[in-house]
């Protein structure tokens, strides 16, 4: 599965662990949000990761967080926006610098908006054209609503910024 940056492919130095496998002492891993206290367990300074599925409240995490790189959240189908608002509340409300990581069914047509939420990767299951994902990158230049890219936002937005 490719796993794409900024819309350009890059190597992914991450190993995910299944539900009932060992979770190796050594190198990046991303654990299953149940193993997240056996993954905490583990000796070393290592990454450690977590996937999260979209009915996760992402305020559990707030111990965890300054020992994870990665949290990895779930687009299970692209009727559920719960994983943008868990990348949100990941960037806005815990200030987590990590990488936020999309996974599941993400859309080419979400891209964009991902970013302005706080992915910064995306890994995908389907074996779309890669320069679909690049085009859906390029192609949205105007946004209403407040982004965590730190960019100027165009039009009039009633959302207050949370300090």
């Amino acid at each position: 599965m490719p796993l794409l940056e900024n819309g350009h492919i890059v190597d992914d130095t991450w190993v995910t662990v299944a539900e009932d496998a060992p979770i190796p002492a050594t190198g990046a891993v991303i654990v299953p949000f149940a193993r997240l206290e056996e993954g905490l367990a583990r000796t070393g300074d290592a990454p450690l990761g977590v996937a999260i599925g979209p009915d996760v409240d992402v305020a559990l995490l707030r111990p965890a967080l300054p020992r994870l790189g990665l949290v990895a959240v779930t687009f299970t189908t692209f009727r559920d926006g719960r994983a943008f608002t868990q990348a949100r509340a990941l960037r806005e409300h815990l200030s987590f610098a990590g990488e936020v990581r999309a996974t599941g069914k993400p859309l080419p047509d979400q891209y964009e908006f991902m970013l302005r939420c706080g992915v910064t990767t995306v890994q995908t299951e389907r074996a779309e054209d890669l320069s679909v994902w690049q085009q859906a990158h390029e192609i949205i230049s105007v946004a209403y609503q407040p982004s965590v890219l730190h960019e100027r936002r165009q039009g009039l937005g009633l959302r207050r910024f949370l300090s």
